[in-house]
């Protein structure tokens, strides 16, 4: 039992040695943080009247950069380099994000506070926590700080619609609590709030649609109760809400100003009193915003920025006025003007104290001036490369000590949707806010160069001689570069060696080695493109506003594809919009716009073919729009969606009439809904049929390239029903219901290779008789295979195809799977599926999800969320080995190093794609929404690339070392050897052998003493070998060595130096050992014997003693005296030594 206990144990640590391995393969290392990916944190656009300098500290001089964006994002940004310091995403997926937010900041206090949708929150100023927050019901139309109460705190007025009825909020500025309430049933429309010293103004529309004037309600700054109301102008003065251009606050004179229809005239009203002032604008006016302080002490002055429309020449003008309010009149007066100037630009307004300053940036110069006089108080040239055109813009000016110099920063929004802030008339830094809210994402290849694109193709089409000569004359014009690419190669060696940058890189865009380099395409919902490139950490490489739109009107993306690679993309949008353009540069062969005559694309069907992708964009009838494509195969079957229906149609043109054929219909009961579609990946090879088993045997896939998965929501019955049909018969392969789950919470789903997951929450009891509830999210994967059996492929066995209308239980027809469940309880939801793509597939796929709660990307290896884990037993060692499986746990908790976005927040993602690298281990992905995230991840580890982990230097300095080795060894004239071996140095004109003897030697032959020479003669007058000393140490040692000095005395043609081998023996006789003559010099064969004597072919003997005896041959030619070539002896002699 004990044993069998162990075991267990061992099992459990190896599976959960297994999670861990899973987990970092997809680990993100530090440094390969910037290196891997890149991430742009974004905020989107920011509006004009939400964006400020404030003072977080009242103790500090230092202020932030806040904004409320087109997105709902709130934040702060440092305005000395540009880096996001805090920010909060307000708005949900679900709210509209045309709904505008607003943001505003007390003085001196630490928080600022914002709303959106029907949400009011407070935040810290400098840690963007959260203070406070509540909710009403009904949309927030305005926010207002009520900066002077009865009490030393500063509160908050909200203003409501709640279903027509107008209600005011006075909200505890610490607590977030409700003060008092004002409620007007009176169904006006609700504009802006305000206030002054003495009381709070509601200001709505009254009257019916086209035809309003204003009201203004005047309520008690303490109670909330209705002091006065009254109307403003007469009927049809205002059309709508949008004429309202501006409505002051937390002034001393606070203003609401409206311009008719035409923009002929702007009529001016300051709060509290009841008349208004018409100012008449210039025929060609184009634009009015109105700039004025919101500081209670600041001067009642204020700006209105005209803006003509374009002239002949294609430039605008722009021209501000200011005026002054004389509080005890309530009149408004022209106070001076500024001169125009041409082309792009913006006004801000800032305080200090009582003192107002207004700033002018236009895309030559930035100015201040004073609004008491028009006397400008500094002035800075822009430079020309900046290329700044002024959108709007926020700004805080700083008297220098002394109080005769300013200085000045402007964060500017430009044309481009480029935030950047301008210092001095410099630019300081940029963000590229233009770039958040995305809809779409497509990878694209980098194309080869265009001219060696056209000489290849030209040698293509030439005869082979011509083409032959044509490439050979081109190699030798890149010539030119080889002195410089040269010279590169000592510093990129040392640099890759270091781990530097690489000298030579190549800048701009190009492929590189291993495929890492592709341009990621990216739309936004302004109708503005984006070109990133992923080997320069996503660098903004073009942009193009191809279909502009505004934050009312959004563009909805239909289809953005790439076509192969030439590095063409093709986009379709929802209102008919359709655009060709190169992905490398951005410049677009065809374009056409959104337009009221050409019908809305519903969906578009993209068609893999052997040559090319095609693109079919369907219109809301089910028809393509336009003409289908040349070669189009009528057969072809289409999937459409229109609603909760799902169609399998085909198309064929006739007489240049399309005309449309239903195959099959799944249309859902009512009370359901389709929730969500997944299809399998464009690029999804499959590197093998089957899976190998513990026990050998082998699971075939259920591999069918025309599935698709469709997940149905019962609202009522709380059901959720994942459906596998085949795209081709519209016939249903597979079915899961699942019960106790909230439809109105995402559902997302992903599919590749032979298995599909989904992910939903749930809340419901087991089946199982134990009264156990499971509520949570959770991830359902599901394995399809031919056949429950292994080694069995299915009904179909071995036949190479199979027909999908064929009815299921014909021989011939489709065949059903066999599914493999299970299902994992996550501890956060997960959001928009995907799965990694690689280049054979070889490498293990990986799943991919956006989590929302914590806005990180989530890579989940499929050994983690295998079906066929056992349940209730350990894996068996067999298992482990060939499936790599653990044991199941139903609930998962997220492994930290699973988070392929480790420390970045990502926010508000929409979709992930992938693309495979050139190399089979990683894959390329990229997430888009507010945010842009995108990153490389090899799921089963960079096995076919060296990291930057690798120690190049340790490697370089081992063969450096081991090179020096042998360079100082290498003129040695002796060398100490084992007993078992023996060693030759050969020098010209001699052979030096060296080998081990005895301690004590006394040449037998001759007694004691030194040893004679001896000398050898060859047979038939060959060459002398003369054997010329012998040396010893003394007795007493271990070993002592023993020198032969051969050297020849005659001159033989080809004569070659003499070798020695070695053989061990493990008794005192030694075994004859036959050896291959070596061509040497003429000297004659040696052997030594078993007693350790040395005995030449016909010559003197010397005894060595007794040992481990050496083989030792000394050969020669067989060359005669005469030249004539003899026979050799090269047998080992084994006789007794002479003289024994």
């Amino acid at each position: 039992m004990r044993q069998v206990a162990i075991a267990n144990m061992r099992r459990t640590l190896q599976s959960a040695l297994l999670l861990g391995l899973s987990a970092l393969a997809t680990a993100v290392f530090q440094d390969e943080v910037g290196d891997i990916d890149f991430h742009y944190s974004l905020l989107g656009l920011p509006r004009q009247d939400a964006t400020f300098f404030h003072r977080p500290r009242k103790e500090d001089k230092a202020s932030l950069l806040y904004t409320i964006t087109d997105l709902g994002v709130v934040g702060a940004v440092n305005p000395s380099n540009g880096d996001l310091v805090w920010r909060q995403r307000i708005a949900d997926d679900s709210d509209d994000i045309a709904t505008p937010g607003f943001l505003r900041a007390p003085e001196g206090e630490h928080w600022v506070v914002a709303a959106h949708g029907s949400k009011v929150q407070a935040w810290g100023g400098m840690s963007g926590r959260n203070i406070w927050q509540t909710q009403f019901k009904g949309e927030v139309k305005d926010l207002e700080i009520l900066e002077l109460t009865e009490a030393s705190r500063k509160d908050v007025l909200a203003l409501f619609d709640e279903d027509g009825v107008t209600v005011l909020r006075r909200l505890h500025g610490s607590l977030g609590t409700v003060v008092w309430e004002f409620r007007e049933h009176s169904k006006d429309v609700p504009l802006q709030v305000s206030n002054n010293i003495a009381n709070v103004y509601v200001v709505s529309l009254h009257g019916s649609a086209s035809s309003y004037n204003l009201k203004i309600t005047s309520l008690d700054t303490a109670t909330g109760s209705r002091v006065d109301h009254w109307s403003v102008g007469t009927k049809g003065d205002i059309h709508g809400p949008s004429d309202v251009m501006f409505v002051g606050a937390n002034s001393a004179a606070p203003i609401v100003a409206w311009a008719n229809s035409g923009l002929a005239k702007i009529a001016i009203n300051i709060l509290g009193s009841k008349s208004k002032q018409d100012f008449h604008l210039p025929p060609d006016t184009a634009s009015v915003q109105i700039h004025a302080p919101h500081l209670a002490q600041s001067q009642p002055h204020f700006l209105v920025h005209i803006q003509t429309k374009p002239d002949g020449a294609g430039e605008k003008n722009n021209k501000a006025i200011v005026f002054h309010t004389n509080l005890k009149t309530g009149q408004t007066d022209i106070a001076y003007e500024l001169p125009y100037f041409r082309g792009e630009g913006a006004f801000s307004v800032s305080s200090e104290g009582a003192n107002v300053f207004f700033t002018q940036v236009g895309s030559e110069e930035t100015l201040i001036v004073s609004s008491d006089s028009h006397a400008i108080l500094a002035r800075w040239p822009v430079k020309q490369d900046a290329n700044i055109h002024p959108v709007t813009a926020a700004s805080e000016v700083v008297r220098k000590p002394g109080g005769t110099e300013f200085a000045v920063r402007s964060a500017v929004l430009t044309q481009s949707d480029d935030w950047t802030l301008i210092r001095n008339g410099e630019k300081d830094w940029t963000r590229v806010e233009g770039l958040s809210g995305a809809v779409a994402a497509a990878w694209a290849e980098i194309p080869e160069g265009e001219d060696l694109a056209k000489v290849l193709a030209e040698e293509a089409h030439t005869n082979p001689l011509s083409a032959y000569i044509h490439r050979v004359t081109r190699h030798i014009e890149d010539l030119q570069y080889l002195p410089a690419y040269l010279a590169s190669i000592p510093g990129n060696v040392i640099n890759s060696i270091a781990g530097g940058e690489i000298i030579g890189k190549k800048p701009g865009l190009h492929r590189d080695t291993f495929g890492f380099n592709k341009i990621l395409v990216v739309a936004t919902s302004r109708g503005r493109f984006y070109g990133l490139d992923s080997g320069n950490g996503g660098s903004v490489v073009w942009t193009q506003k191809f279909f502009p739109r505004d934050a009312s009107k959004p563009l909805e993306v239909r289809a953005l594809n790439g076509n192969g690679e030439d590095g063409l993309m093709t986009v379709y949008g929802a209102e008919g919009e359709y655009a060709t353009f190169n992905a490398s540069t951005g410049a677009w062969r065809a374009i056409l716009g959104a337009a009221g005559d050409r019908p809305d694309i519903s969906s578009v069907a993209v068609v893999d073919t052997e040559l090319e992708k095609l693109l079919v964009p369907i219109g809301s009838g089910g028809l393509p729009v336009g003409n289908l494509p040349p070669g189009w195969d009528a057969k072809r079957t289409v999937v459409v969606r229109d609603g909760d229906i799902l169609k399998g149609v085909r198309y064929s043109s006739e007489g240049g009439k399309i005309t449309k054929q239903d195959v099959w219909q799944l249309q859902v009961f009512v009370g359901q809904k389709i929730v969500e579609v997944a299809t399998l990946p464009s690029h999804d090879p499959i590197a093998s049929i089957g899976r190998v088993l513990g026990d050998r045997r082998v699971m075939y896939k259920y591999i069918n390239t025309n599935s698709i998965v469709v997940a149905v929501a019962d609202e009522k019955a709380n059901s959720l029903s994942i459906q596998l049909l085949d795209a081709v018969s519209g016939q249903v392969l597979a079915s899961q219901l699942y019960d106790g789950v909230d439809s109105t919470k995402a559902v997302s789903c992903a599919m590749a290779e032979n298995w599909y997951a989904c992910s939903f929450f749930g809340d419901y009891k087991l089946d199982d008789n134990t009264d156990r509830a499971i509520k949570g999210y959770q991830v359902v994967v599901s394995d399809l295979y031919e056949s429950p059996d292994p080694n069995s492929r299915g009904p179909l066995g071995e036949s190479a195809n199979f027909s999908s209308l064929n009815p299921v239980d014909s021989p011939t027809g489709v065949p059903l799977p066999w599914v493999v469940s299970q299902a994992y309880v996550m501890s956060q939801p997960l959001s928009t599926l995907s799965v990694t793509q690689t280049r054979q597939g070889i490498t293990t796929r990986e799943l991919v999800a956006y989590l929302p709660e914590s806005q990180s990307i989530l890579g989940l290896s499929r050994h983690v969320i295998d079906p066929r884990r056992p349940v209730g037993r350990d894996p068996t060692a067999a298992e482990m080995e060939a499936e790599a499986l653990m044991k199941y746990a139903p609930a998962m908790e997220i492994d930290p190093r699973s988070i392929l976005s480790h420390e970045y927040d990502v926010v508000g993602v929409r979709g992930i794609v992938a693309a495979p690298a050139l190399v089979e281990s990683t894959s390329l992905l990229a997430a888009y929404g507010v945010d842009v995230y995108a990153t490389r991840v090899a799921p089963s580890g960079v096995f076919d690339i060296l990291g930057q982990g690798f120690n190049k230097v340790t490697l370089v300095g081992t063969v450096l070392a081991l090179l020096g080795g042998v360079m100082f060894l290498a003129p040695m004239k002796t060398t100490i050897l084992a007993t078992s071996s023996a060693l030759m140095i050969r020098v010209p004109g001699c052979v030096v052998i060296i080998f081990p003897t005895p301690s004590r030697f006394t040449p037998p032959c001759t007694g004691a003493g030194d040893s004679p020479a001896a000398v050898a003669e060859p047979p038939d007058g060959g060459a002398k070998a003369s054997l010329i000393s012998f040396s010893h140490v003394p007795a007493g040692s271990k070993r002592s060595m023993m020198a032969a000095l051969l050297t020849t005395t005659c001159s033989v043609p080809n004569a070659r130096t003499a070798s020695a081998t070695s053989a061990r023996t493990e008794s005192s006789s030694v075994t004859s050992t036959r050896r291959k003559s070596v061509p040497g010099a003429g000297l004659p064969p040696w052997s030594f014997l078993s007693d350790g004597c040395a005995q030449p072919a016909g010559g003197v003997a010397a005894r060595l003693g007794v040992g481990e005896p050496l083989v030792v041959d000394v050969a020669y030619d067989n060359v005669g005296a005469s030249g004539e070539e003899r026979p050799g002896d090269d047998e080992a002699q084994t006789s007794g030594c002479a003289g024994d």
